[in-house]
């Protein structure tokens, strides 16, 4: 194995001697906050998953890899993340109502991420609760949209745990299932240190350029006079239609459902 010498805190073995299921929980933190939390679209939890999957082939003389428990957990526990992320997003919008919308163009908040994610509900109707999970930004407002709309709570609990189990879960084994290409494992047993870099500094550095990318784009509309706040009538006209949850899905993008 080829280590690191300047970052041997990212060795596997101290990993799993000193973190083990701590490295989970901060895996399962970031699926939580990409559907539970708005400011969960800064995360790049799609690929954060398919890693998760491969560091926890057995690696380093470990049995379950740098997670110290079975794939089959990790998956469970990254799975559950996504469900009670996308539960808690649906109560913050059917609670807090349109109001939620209600706020000033930031790096955290965008009022076209919004109408993005109601163009997704306007074509593909309920599902978009599940398909959602694979569009970046889509799937951190879709509970909130979807809970302020008042969608039928069954419905949406049971899309939300298909999605969650297809995405969370599915990725996840996904990840694990690549390391047994030769090619592959042989990579990860050589240079996990250098994986584990990447994830954890690629994960940060790509948060931190949304939130800048964000952050600038909101200053530029402000100082050219644009308005940047959404108020309670904008927040209203963001609030879905009921009906728009019984429709059938425009699968072809021809406008007819």
């Amino acid at each position: 194995m080829h280590h690191a010498a300047l970052i041997p805190w990212l060795d596997p073995a101290t990993i799993i001697g000193t973190a083990g299921p701590w490295a989970l929980l901060v895996v399962c933190f970031i699926v939580f906050a990409e559907t539970g939390l708005l400011v969960g679209f800064l995360l790049p939890g799609d690929t954060l998953l398919v890693i998760a999957g491969l560091l926890s082939h057995p690696l380093a003389g470990s049995e379950h890899g740098v997670f110290g428990i079975n794939v089959w957990f990790v998956a469970l526990l990254i799975g559950l993340s996504a469900f009670v992320g996308g539960e808690v997003g649906y109560v913050i919008g059917h609670k807090g109502g349109p109001a939620v919308f209600e706020r000033k163009e930031s790096g955290l908040f965008s009022k076209k991420n919004v109408e993005r994610t109601n163009a997704f509900f306007e074509r593909f109707g309920g599902i978009t609760v599940i398909l959602a999970r694979f569009v970046p930004i889509v799937r951190t407002f879709a509970p909130v949209a979807a809970g302020v709309g008042h969608m039928p709570w069954r419905k949406y609990t049971l899309y939300n745990l298909i999605g969650a189990v297809l995405w969370g879960f599915g990725l996840t084994m996904f990840g694990y299932a690549i390391g047994f290409i030769p090619p592959v494992a042989h990579f990860v047993e050589s240079y996990i240190d250098l994986i584990l870099l990447a994830a954890v500094g690629g994960t940060a550095l790509i948060t931190l350029w949304h939130y800048l990318r964000e952050r600038y784009k909101a200053k530029k509309e402000a100082d050219a006079g644009h308005d940047v706040v959404t108020d309670a009538a904008e927040a209203q006209a963001l609030t879905l239609d009921p009906e728009v949850f019984d429709r059938a899905p425009d699968l072809d993008g021809d406008g007819k459902h």
